[in-house]
């Protein structure tokens, strides 16, 4: 018998090609989705997410990084609870270690509670701003020293137009993205000299994902106010 050895398939190109992603929130929907577009246009993508197994929502960090890696990208999945310092750390040194470093970060983990504030307990409150806010505060305090090592780089936050529509009252979901953003509009500041762009990306229109068939409160959502996560990716 011949031993054959197999070619590995090389890197797809585009034009993140040797450029490392680390999406947080990357087992399903909107993380899924711009994940594997990162991979598309040839990073190495750190799949991240606590989905390591199936659970009462679809996709997990293994499914969503072999999606990426059959399509010919290179992906990583990463264990990663965004609401755990010690987890945190560890899915950036790891992601480090295996990739090589950290050029991109898509904070995209997120949970949604809609209710009304007479409504919402506090559990709920805390839970929209553990992972919504703290978790982005935590995974971008730990990825800024990798990608500021690069000489340039991007931070990138998803949050929700909903932020903007006062007019539709006040929820915990609401809330922990508007300080998201503010987060976000200072770092911009802070790490300009860094030469690391830092933004905020919102869809325009409601994207449909399981976390919010979940957690959307049984809304019903017109269909001309609804947009698949593929739109964030443009």
């Amino acid at each position: 018998m011949t031993n054959v050895r197999e070619t590995p398939t090389p890197p797809i190109p585009g034009s993140l090609a040797g450029k490392v992603a680390f999406v947080a929130g990357a087992s399903r929907g909107i993380g899924a989705t711009v994940a594997a577009a990162l991979a598309a246009e040839g990073a190495a993508v750190a799949v991240a997410a606590r989905s390591e197994h199936p659970g009462k929502l679809p996709g997990t960090i293994v499914s969503v990084a072999a999606a990426i890696t059959n399509s010919g990208g290179h992906a990583l999945p990463v264990v990663c609870d965004v609401t755990d310092e010690k987890s945190v750390e560890h899915a950036v040194a790891q992601t480090v270690y295996e990739l090589g470093g950290i050029d991109i970060l898509v904070a995209n983990a997120g949970v949604l509670w809609l209710g009304p504030v007479e409504n919402t307990p506090l559990k709920r409150w805390q839970l929209c701003l553990d992972v919504n806010l703290t978790g982005v505060f935590l995974v971008t305090k730990e990825v800024i020293p990798h990608v500021r090592t690069r000489g340039a780089g991007s931070l990138i936050a998803i949050t929700t137009t909903g932020v903007d529509l006062v007019e539709h009252g006040a929820n915990a979901y609401w809330v922990s993205k508007a300080a998201t953003e503010r987060l976000y509009l200072g770092l911009a500041a802070d790490l300009r000299d860094d030469n690391i762009a830092v933004n905020c990306l919102s869809p325009s229109r409601v994207v449909l994902t399981e976390g919010w068939r979940a957690g959307g409160g049984g809304l019903k959502i017109p269909p001309e106010m609804v947009e698949p996560p593929e739109a964030l990716t443009f």
